[in-house]
């Protein structure tokens, strides 16, 4: 049916002052008195909502009663017009109601805790909250695949069914098509019989796919869904989240950190750009002070903190943390909390992990103690981006595999690429999601997806 977005009628006003417009959307809220009747209505497209007026000596008000109940859909036709207390609202010459709504809609209350509403997720989107996070995780896809675009990477889709663990490991959901109950009893004759005639997984990463791309050109990047069968049931994991890995040949560990910092601060000012709406509304109703955070991070440095140095300033920081700091252990929450929101105040990229906490494909350092591996951790959420530059050495890349005891069989085509003309090169993995509850102050993972799947849930 020929309509006119709310989001257009505001953003345009000009255009349609005084003039006739038909709008659709959901009733947010209703009032009625003797003579006449107001309607909050909201379409979806922007935050706000258009009100309308209904007389009810000038409108057929056979129907006014459905009308008037919360979650309704109308479509309604009337004049548009200047208000000193709402903008601009609708003097209603005609109301349809498209979709009839019970008093035991579940959203009727204007304010409803976020645990309520993880239970309604099929309708959790009609509340102000979930607009705002979701126009905002729209307007965040758009921004990272411009930046890609306008630097010269190609974007690439990478398998989400695959026969390897990136991280190697062994939190991959399984893919098969045998039923429940088999009559196997060996894993070897079980596989072979299965569609791909051999274990098959969701994926976990797109990187290996990525960094074959990227040998051939250039400069590439995956963004898509990736998931972990790993019990972690916090309020930063899911079982299934988006993920964007670029990959960038001829680039080492200091080139992929600048990219990074580009790429972040790029991304953030973009939506704060062209979502203002948005950001106010997070900033007044989420995290206050969320505007100044996002734009101290978009006009400073990063502080660039090897790991050595942070386990010194940890130590020296008289906190109690609940586990210990020693080198060689791979940095915890409350760690990474010290480091970003007490001692820097800003994002830190720390540099040099331990080689024996961190994956197989990255490079090792002279140090032979250490690989060239970085992760960028942000106040409020912790880690966000895990980078490194990659090992390019086949020799080396296969010593790696074999310390922990995989499969190199498996990783055949991966390590062709360190066979036939390899190249220094890098890249990063940006856990989406987790960027989004960064630019908006949400606190929980379960509340940027649009059906969050975690542990025990589907």
């Amino acid at each position: 049916m020929k309509h006119i977005d709310v989001k257009v009628l505001f953003e345009k006003a000009e255009d349609f002052v005084n003039k006739n417009v038909t709008v659709c959307g959901w009733v947010r809220t209703a009032r009625d008195s003797k003579g006449i009747s107001f309607i909050e209505l909201n379409d979806g497209t922007c935050l706000k909502n258009i009100q309308l007026i209904v007389e009810k000596d000038k409108v057929n008000t056979d129907n006014l009663k459905e009308a008037l109940m919360v979650g309704t859909s109308l479509c309604v036709k009337g004049v548009f017009i200047p208000s000193p207390k709402n903008g601009y609202e609708i003097n209603i010459t005609d109301i349809t109601v498209l979709g009839t709504c019970p008093p035991e809609y579940p959203l009727q209350k204007k304010r409803h805790t976020l645990e309520y509403l993880r239970t309604i997720p099929h309708l959790r989107v009609r509340a102000r909250y979930f607009e705002a996070v979701f126009a905002v995780r729209h307007q965040l896809s758009i921004s990272i695949h411009n930046y890609f675009h306008k630097n010269g990477y190609k974007y690439i889709h990478a398998p989400i069914i695959t026969g390897s663990d990136c991280e190697g490991a062994g939190e991959m959901f399984r893919v098969t098509t045998h039923p429940w109950a088999t009559e196997y009893t060996k894993e070897d004759e079980y596989y072979a019989d299965d569609f791909f005639g051999k274990k098959a997984g969701l994926t976990v990463s797109a990187q290996l796919e990525g960094e074959m791309a990227a040998m051939g050109l250039g400069k590439i990047y995956t963004f898509g869904p990736t998931f972990r069968a790993e019990h972690s049931n916090t309020t930063r994991h899911a079982a299934e989240f988006w993920h964007v890995e670029p990959e960038v040949c001829f680039c080492d560990i200091n080139d992929i950190i600048e990219i990074a910092e580009d790429f972040i601060k790029y991304i953030i000012k973009d939506v704060m750009d062209n979502c203002p709406e948005e950001i106010d509304f997070f900033d007044a109703w989420v995290e206050k002070g969320l505007k100044d955070k996002l734009n101290t991070v978009i006009a400073n440095d990063f502080v660039k903190l090897d790991y050595t140095d942070a386990v010194e300033i940890l130590k020296a920081s008289g906190q109690d943390f609940k586990y210990a700091v020693e080198w060689g252990a791979d940095l915890q929450t409350e760690h990474e909390k010290y480091l970003t929101e007490e001692h820097f105040k800003k994002p830190v990229f720390v540099v040099n992990y331990p080689k024996d906490i961190k994956s197989f494909y990255m490079k090792q350092n002279p140090d032979g103690k250490t690989v060239a591996a970085t992760d960028l951790l942000v106040p409020g959420i912790g880690e966000i981006i895990g980078c490194s530059e990659r090992e390019a050495d086949y020799d080396k890349l296969i010593e790696a595999m074999e310390k922990r005891n995989m499969p190199v069989e498996m990783y055949q085509e991966y390590l062709d690429t360190r066979k036939y003309g390899s190249v220094p090169h890098a890249g990063f993995g940006l856990g989406f999601d987790r960027m989004l509850m960064y630019i908006t102050g949400v606190q929980n993972i379960r509340d940027t997806l649009l059906f969050p799947r975690t542990v025990g849930s589907l």
